[in-house]
């Protein structure tokens, strides 16, 4: 009773001190530039991709990532079926753009809660793409799948970089590409990690937050991953302008799958389905910017929960 009082006041100090800046003007910037049709729906391997993978990076260059390997790209190939979008079959190379924030605390500082989102999606779809529409070229901006992931990520680090919120564990800060052909991006990671997988304690994914309801409900799925996931994230949601639905499990079908089935605890969150879902009409004017804000908030207050958690972080299986 005792240790789950401390838990809950301990808890309760991190929810209420964590004021930030984020906005819905920053959010939306985000959002409309990766979805904009000059970006062609960031197919992998096209120059709408490159240039999704280098706004992103100038981010994490201006909010001062560190670098891994002296690199924010981490390249990988993937092979593109004939029929889908700018092509006939063909192996292409993309990446995944990533750096980190060192931690403050001299011994946690070597590990590591990774926070990330895919930018890419499905170009101008195609007769072999998961387009819901696969008999119509166009494109497929991907507003909500998952620009409005990167557009958390992106307001997230603004907040986490200022030297008074820096964390006890280091962050990594990550944007895969491939999700879309089968979580590669994160695979690819996952197999090529430039630190010992020991150090990971943590994963946070954002894919597709940027159609909050009226109800105002933030899905997620493997909070039950690591010790007193399911208290924070319900803890988090008081006063947060959220509904909160919190499953210890059902940790669901996007890139943090990849690090759960590593071992890894790992958490999604996405603010629910939609009929624009992978077709063309995922577009930035359907985006509830205001309630993005709210989700990057939320979710910038859970992290940097975990980050500076006093207590061990390991992985609990939720099979």
């Amino acid at each position: 009773m005792n240790k789950l009082f401390l838990i809950i006041i301990l808890l309760f100090n991190v929810v209420t001190n964590a004021q930030t800046d984020i906005s819905s003007k920053t959010f939306y910037k985000h959002d409309q530039f990766l979805s904009s049709d000059k970006m062609e729906g960031r197919f992998p391997g096209t120059k709408g991709n490159n240039d999704a993978a280098a706004y992103v990076k100038k981010h994490f260059k201006k909010y001062g990532l560190k670098k891994f390997n002296d690199n924010y790209y981490q390249s990988f190939s993937l092979f593109v079926k004939e029929g889908l979008n700018k092509v006939k079959s063909d192996t292409v190379v993309t990446q995944n753009v990533l750096g980190y924030l060192e931690g403050s605390d001299e011994n946690l500082k070597n590990e590591f809660v990774v926070i990330g989102a895919h930018y890419d999606h499905w170009g101008w779809g195609g007769t072999a793409s998961g387009s819901k529409k696969k008999d119509t070229v166009a494109i497929h901006n991907g507003a909500d799948d998952n620009a409005s992931g990167v557009a958390a990520l992106l307001c997230i680090l603004k907040e986490l970089s200022k030297p008074e919120n820096k964390p006890k564990r280091s962050v990594v800060f990550i944007s895969f590409s491939g999700e879309e052909e089968g979580l590669l991006g994160s695979k690819y990671f996952i197999q090529h990690l430039p630190f010992d997988k020991k150090k990971v304690k943590v994963m946070l994914n954002m894919d597709m937050v940027g159609r909050l309801n009226s109800e105002k409900e933030l899905y997620m799925g493997g909070a039950g991953t690591f010790p007193d996931g399911v208290a924070l994230m319900k803890k988090t949601g008081e006063n947060s302008g959220l509904n909160p639905v919190v499953h210890s499990g059902d940790v669901g079908g996007s890139d943090h799958v990849s690090f759960y089935k590593a071992g890894i605890s790992a958490v999604g969150f996405h603010t629910g389905g939609h009929p624009q879902y992978h077709t063309p009409e995922d577009d930035i004017e359907l985006i509830n910017t205001e309630g993005g804000a709210l989700v990057s908030q939320y979710i910038y207050t859970v992290l940097k929960a975990i980050a500076n958690y006093d207590q061990p972080l390991y992985f609990i299986s939720q099979d």
